[in-house]
């Protein structure tokens, strides 16, 4: 099936698409304008953590690009544009006066997007911490927390109300177990103990942070994103392999929607961790300051897992395919796997299972029912070819999209608040540990150039869009 021939799923009127990006990813421009270091400079300029070597020093050069990657936002019709700020541009130590440098580029950002009619969602913490802070601790040291909430506060002066939705973390799953457990994304840290303090002290930036945003824009809309985990038990049977579950659902899930939406921390999360730490991080009154109201719960969403129980005897069968099959990433007694599942994959090596995402969604708007949801990720990476005529060719990206296009379709049908879909991703980037070696672009960049070209799968979800635009017209001009 061709991108052109795939269907179009229709949407409720005032669903929004968009596309989404991160600062370290595409901005380069690394030591310019009085752009501070960060975990992730430095990271990837140590020896043998990158694929190949590779840096975000350049990326895709957004920073000075950024007129014509907006102009080609306005040509896919997006209406909308979720980024990330980085801190270290800001406030190049992370804390104290602002870099003007730094705001006058996110600030023509803002600007560029609103003339194009493109809504921008900004990302104020997407991995890129100053270096400063992680040598006074990082994210295991609280202070980091009150740093952040300071910065919030300053984009909040900054940028003002042109920023339509305001998103305090992405993915903090990454940034603490990655980071400071598996030691495969920066700071490249192996202590689990360090990896669960940076767990509260990240919910606690995201609590601090939008009472700082609200402090200066009282009607400011306050969202967080996360990569909630759709893990299911080998054996539903097997209490063993439900247990692991259990335990993997609350290191990835749980740890953050209770501080964030609920209760506070599950009591079995802290009695399975006991082992590591005694959570004496937690002080009183956080859990108030943490439970902020938010106007949106943004969903990043890939792949699912399949676990069981490992009792150590054997070679332990691991999915190599993502990273939350290491195990060394979730903190606690590690005697589960998770195995590889036949299928389709994409270059990740992640299995491609729409159906995952229809659940993930149904089931935590039927949970948190007063909080609208976001798709603010969901994407593939494959292996690219240019054709002869210089277009890019990439069916099955474009199948990949429609299909878990329709699987956020399927789920506002079961009753899902789902409120839009932010594609990723909008260009090909830096991707992190793979460095350029896994092309997840709508638009492709090439590298030795730096030049664009929509691909395919770019034109397929263009369509999508104008289908939408043209429906919402039509019923405009019924009412």
């Amino acid at each position: 099936m061709t991108s052109t021939s795939l269907p179009i799923p229709a949407f409720p009127e005032g669903f929004v698409f968009g596309a989404a990006t991160a600062s370290y990813q595409i901005e380069g421009a690394a030591d310019e304008d009085g752009r501070g270091p960060s975990i992730w400079d430095t990271y990837s300029h140590t020896p043998g953590k990158v694929h190949g070597g590779d840096t975000g020093d350049i990326a895709d050069d957004h920073y000075h690009r950024m007129p014509g990657d907006v102009a080609l936002m306005k040509r896919l019709g997006l209406q909308s544009y979720r980024f990330s700020i980085a801190w270290p541009r800001i406030v190049p130590t992370g804390s104290g006066a602002v870099n003007p440098a730094g705001v006058d580029f996110y600030s023509r950002l803002a600007d560029e997007l609103l003339d194009a009619g493109i809504t921008p969602i900004a990302t104020l913490y997407h991995w890129d911490l100053p270096q400063q802070l992680q040598d006074a601790g990082g994210w295991p040291a609280r202070d980091t927390a009150y740093r952040f909430a300071e910065y919030a506060g300053q984009l909040a002066e900054a940028l003002g109300d042109r920023i339509a939705i305001w998103t305090t973390l992405n993915e903090p799953w990454c940034a603490a177990y990655l980071g400071y457990s598996a030691g495969v994304h920066a700071p490249g840290h192996t202590d689990q103990a360090e990896a669960l303090t940076a767990v509260h002290h990240l919910n606690l930036a995201h609590g601090l942070g939008l009472q700082a945003i609200r402090a200066v824009l009282p009607s400011a809309k306050g969202s967080v994103t996360h990569n909630l985990h759709v893990i299911r038990p080998a054996d539903p049977e097997d209490p063993r392999d439900v247990d692991v579950v259990r335990r993997m659902r609350n290191l990835g899930n749980e740890v953050w929607l209770g501080p964030q939406l609920g209760d506070g921390y599950p009591a079995d999360l802290i009695a399975d961790t006991s082992s590591i730490t005694d959570w004496s991080f937690v002080r009183d009154g956080d859990l108030a300051q943490i439970r902020q109201p938010i106007d949106v719960l943004g969903i990043n969403y890939y792949t699912t897992s399949l676990a069981r129980h490992w009792d150590g005897t054997t070679a332990r069968e691991m999915d190599d395919g993502h990273g939350d099959t290491d195990a060394t990433a979730w903190p606690g007694e590690q005697n589960f796997e998770v195995l590889h599942v036949d299928g389709e994959h994409t270059e990740m090596g992640w299995l491609v299972e729409p159906a995952g995402l229809t659940q993930l969604l149904t089931e935590v708007s039927a949970r948190f029912p007063d909080v609208p949801l976001m798709v603010t990720e969901n994407g593939a990476a494959y292996d690219d070819r240019v054709a002869a005529d210089g277009s890019v060719p990439d069916g099955d990206r474009a199948a990949y999209v429609a299909a878990h296009l329709q699987a956020v379709a399927d789920a506002i049908a079961a009753g899902a608040d789902v409120r839009g879909y932010q594609l990723w991703s909008l260009m090909d980037n830096f991707e992190w540990a793979y460095g350029y070696s896994k092309r997840f672009g709508i638009i492709r960049v090439d590298y030795d150039t730096l030049e664009r070209t929509i691909k395919d799968s770019g034109h397929y979800y263009a369509s999508v869009i104008a289908a939408h635009r043209a429906r919402s017209q039509e019923r405009s001009e019924q009412a």
